[in-house]
């Protein structure tokens, strides 16, 4: 990964936490809504680190497909594909 590994670093790391929290909230047997809300904020972490991540493949490794000349509609395909399991 070329760009932005801090910020999704982070993201990341702070998904992992949350998700301790919701295993440590399943052990002490906390409302359901509540843990429903947590998993939802994890995911929202997720998506919003797999933005970043997908934005750093269209700045450089796709673009640096487009100026080469080289596999374009294997980068079209590849990031269809990641758009159609996001949308699923």
């Amino acid at each position: 990964m070329k760009a932005q590994r801090e910020p999704v670093e982070q993201l990341l790391k702070t998904t992992k936490g949350q998700i301790e929290g919701v295993l440590r909230m399943i052990d002490d047997d906390r409302y359901c809504i509540d843990i429903s809300n947590q998993i939802l904020a994890c995911e929202a972490l997720l998506r919003k680190a797999n933005k970043i991540v997908l934005k750093g493949h269209l700045t450089h490794c796709v673009k640096e497909t487009f100026l080469s000349g080289q596999n374009e509609q294997e980068k079209i395909d590849e990031i269809m594909n990641v758009l159609e399991k996001m949308n699923k």
